[in-house]
Order: C-alpha cells, then structure tokens, then sequence
C-alpha cells in the first residue's frame, strides 16, 4: 500500500485529515500509531475544527520535520532551508488545490458559534459534498515525492 492510500484509509476509518497522513509516515520514523494519532489530533479541521491550515497539510510540515528539521536554536543555514522546503510543499499543494486554508479549500466560512466547531459525521454525504479524502491524498504524495 502506498503512503497516499493509507492515508486515505485512516481518514475513511474516521481518522482527522492530520492525523491520516501524519501516520501514514509513523513507523517510517519509529512512531507508533497511538502516538501518532495523539500528536496529530489537534490540528484535524484546520487546528482544532477552526479551518484554519488544512490539517493534511500541517501533516506535510509535521512529517518534513521530522526527516529535515533542524535541532539546533542557533543554525540559522538549517532554519533557512528547512522553511524552504515547507514553503515548497505549500506552494506544491496550493497551486493544486487553490490553497492550504481549511475554511478556502471547503468553501466555507469560519465557523461562528460553538456548535459548529461539532466534527462532521463521516458518511456518504460526508464523502460527497467534501474534498477531503482528495486532499489527504495529494499531502501524502507531496510529502512522499519530497521526502526523496
């Protein structure tokens, strides 16, 4: 199975868009599932239902960190590039989709009250009216292209 297909199934099996492709890339970095699912499951629904960032793509940045992060506070040449890199996977995934903000990609205004930040039950309405397994799918195959 492929990173792009597995990340599609976790977010069919009801998993957030952050959470499929962040663990379609766990074991390749010695993460288990669960701890993976936990560190990804607030940014589902653009950060915590706020459909701000695309949680697919907070993914993309996640799992970049974790091969090309720096560590070091002061190596300004390895913050440079880095952001380099997560600025490309922005691009790539922007000029595809029209744009890494949730609330643009769903066409959908910020949610208003409470009530809305509700995560959406995942059906065949669900499926049909979002372009949410769509865009699982093209973070999980930028990510992978950029990891090689």
């Amino acid at each position: 199975m492929t990173k792009s297909e597995n990340a599609v199934n976790l977010f069919k099996q009801g998993y957030n868009c952050c959470q499929a492709v962040f663990c379609a890339f766990c074991q390749d970095f010695g993460i288990n599932l669960e701890t993976g699912l936990k560190l990804a499951s607030s940014f589902g629904g653009g950060m915590g239902g706020m459909r701000e960032v695309c949680g697919a793509v907070s993914a993309m940045f996640m799992v970049l960190g974790l091969k090309y992060g720096y560590s070091v506070s002061d190596d300004v040449t390895l913050k440079k590039q880095h952001y380099n890199l997560i600025r490309e996977a922005a691009k790539k995934f922007s000029e595809e989709n029209g744009s890494i903000i949730c609330k643009e990609l769903l066409g959908i205004s910020k949610p208003k009250t409470d009530a809305d930040y509700i995560p959406t039950e995942r059906n065949a309405e669900f499926f049909k009216k979002r372009p949410c397994v769509e865009l699982v799918e093209y973070a999980a195959l930028v990510t992978e292209q950029l990891l090689h």
